[in-house]
């Protein structure tokens, strides 16, 4: 072909944007790292269903070992070499210590977190992974979570709507724990670049825009980022399922690499640490808590019913964090955590909660209370909608202080003043 018939065929098909930019080395990384290696067979066929890439030799986290044909073997592994970290800047004020940190992976942006530790406490301190919502905010991510000098407009608004106003991750510091709240895959520091995007996200965006110009809407450049985001996570699952893993997984990836530096910080004990998230973060904290034996007490909060119960009608409305394919062959969800080493557990239900009907959350509950020996897991039913409220959030402080700070005191009798009848 002459150079000219070159440049009108490029002129007539100029060439497609990436689909996954700024993850480019997202598919060589799953190649080289195909699977975490569990320390139990039961947590292995979650981790292979979901597809999580292993994080050996990532953030000096040594070569994993096999997986034991034995017993389930519940002890944490010893804690890795400290991961080459950067501290970007550290605050203290209103009685915490707030530092801003960033690790890279072996693939896509770099990560932001935040560590945040009771101030002038001393260590070593029982250690919380805060995670956060999917939301339908993926500009954001983590920052939601934490009191920040300056907080970007769409963390306050996921913290007005979600959270009751509160930033979590701050609050639980509060009680005196080293917390560690960070960006996982896709959201926050690591978005998918969506400058141009990818061409069925273009179009569908494209669409929205109409919309908001013919409503009048201002749309501000988180709303048009997660408005194009919303469409693009079918693509981003797509890519995931053809490389072997998923969505979740690689969120599963990111998270697991969190309780890794978690577990490493000096101050740090990394024989009591916990995680708790609402909704799409109360989905991580269960997988978490099932791939990891590190995790000794943790709270899933609005993320919890049967499978069959979102049939027909509530599937519509969930991501593809819930919905990974195939995941309903190991096990309904809330059967998912018998595959945890944890010792404790808190769900918490809104009985108005428009994601989950009722009865749903009920089976679960159910099926949690025939699972868990009596004193090992606590469910709770509270008023309202898709809310983590401040009821709940006292609720779920008081459990990890209970289960975490004094591990051998009962939760129940510092919990049930605030839980609802079920």
């Amino acid at each position: 072909m002459s150079q000219p018939d070159v440049e009108l065929s490029q002129q007539a098909h100029p060439p497609r944007p990436s689909a996954i930019a700024g993850y480019e080395d997202w598919p060589a990384y799953v190649q080289k790292h195909p699977r975490h290696q569990a320390a139990s067979a039961s947590a292995q066929e979650l981790a292979d269903a979901l597809g999580v890439p292993s994080l050996s030799g990532v953030l000096g986290v040594p070569t994993e070992p096999s997986v034991p044909s034995g017993p389930e073997m519940p002890d944490a592994p010893a804690a890795p070499p400290s991961p080459d970290l950067t501290v970007h800047w550290e605050e203290t004020y209103d009685g915490v210590t707030t530092s801003q940190l960033s690790w890279q992976l072996g693939f896509g942006p770099r990560t932001t977190g935040w560590l945040i530790r009771p101030a002038g406490a001393a260590g070593p301190l029982p250690g919380i992974l805060a995670l956060h919502c999917h939301g339908g905010n993926k500009f954001g991510g983590a920052d939601r979570l934490v009191e920040l000098p300056e907080s970007h407009p769409s963390a306050e608004k996921a913290r007005t709507g979600h959270y009751d106003g509160h930033a979590l991750a701050t609050d639980i510091a509060r009680r005196g724990f080293a917390v560690l709240a960070h960006d996982t895959f896709a959201w926050g520091s690591r978005r998918f670049n969506l400058d141009v995007p990818p061409w069925r996200t273009a179009s569908a965006l494209e669409a929205r825009q109409a919309q908001w110009r013919e409503d009048g809407v201002a749309a501000s450049d988180a709303d048009v980022y997660n408005a194009a985001a919303g469409f693009h996570e079918d693509t981003v699952a797509k890519t995931a399922g053809l490389l072997g893993t998923s969505l979740a997984g690689m969120v599963a990836h990111d998270d697991l690499a969190a309780l890794e530096i978690l577990a490493g910080l000096p101050d740090v004990d990394q024989d009591r640490l916990g995680c708790i998230g609402f909704s799409g973060g109360g989905g991580r904290s269960l997988t978490l808590a099932a791939l990891s034996p590190r995790i000794r007490s943790y709270v899933v909060t609005c993320m919890m019913t049967t499978f069959q119960s979102l049939l027909p009608a509530h599937l519509d409305a969930h991501s593809w964090l819930l919905q990974t394919p195939g995941l309903w062959r190991l096990g309904d969800w809330p059967e998912l955590t018998a595959r945890s080493a944890a010792s404790r557990l808190l769900v918490q239900y809104a009985l108005a909660d428009e994601l989950f009907p009722e009865d749903g959350m009920r089976q679960a509950h159910t099926i949690l209370e025939s699972l868990h020996p009596p004193g090992t897991y606590t469910g709770s039913f509270w008023p309202g909608g898709h809310v983590f409220t401040s009821g709940m959030q006292e609720e779920a402080l008081d459990f990890l202080a209970a289960t975490l700070h004094h591990p051998s005191s009962t939760a129940e009798s510092s919990i049930s003043r605030h839980s609802t009848s079920s």
